[in-house]
């Protein structure tokens, strides 16, 4: 749910995930297991931060269609 949320936000922004994780100083691909590992809240803020999103949208549980 919450890679999710970030590649579709990224998507509409025009930015790539890979992109962000260098500027962020994130070790590489490691946003595309956010799914199955959580990680700590420091993080996902710097990505609610880049995005210019709240933590709350990156979180919020999208149901397809709705």
């Amino acid at each position: 749910m919450l890679y999710d949320n970030i590649k579709r936000i990224c998507k509409e922004q025009g930015i790539t995930i890979s992109k962000m994780e260098i500027e962020l100083e994130f070790p590489r691909s490691s946003i595309c297991k956010w799914n199955e590992n959580e990680p700590g809240i420091r993080k996902v803020q710097k990505v609610a931060d880049y995005l210019h999103v709240s933590i709350e949208k990156l979180l919020e549980d999208s149901v397809p269609g709705a």
